[in-house]
């Protein structure tokens, strides 16, 4: 019966090496921080399409209003 591949021993303790430490430190930090721009983009995003929703739906709104005016003085209604 075949087995299951063996992985290469790969040690799960950290290293003691000072310079790998920080290393994975400033690789986590920027991770976050990633994570973290990532997230307030999306919110920033998600605000910036209601604006325009608002923004667009207000100019439809005005537009047909004053269609609505002209056409009720040029045709006396």
């Amino acid at each position: 019966m075949a087995e299951p591949a063996q992985l290469p021993d790969q040690d799960d303790t950290p290293s003691l090496d000072p310079l790998a430490i920080e290393r994975n430190y400033r690789r986590e930090r920027a991770r976050r921080r990633a994570r973290i721009e990532r997230r307030s983009a999306a919110k920033r995003s998600n605000v910036r399409f209601w604006v325009t929703m608002l923004v667009l739906a207000f100019v439809t709104a005005f537009t047909i209003l004053a269609a609505w005016h002209e056409v009720q003085q040029l045709f006396g209604v």
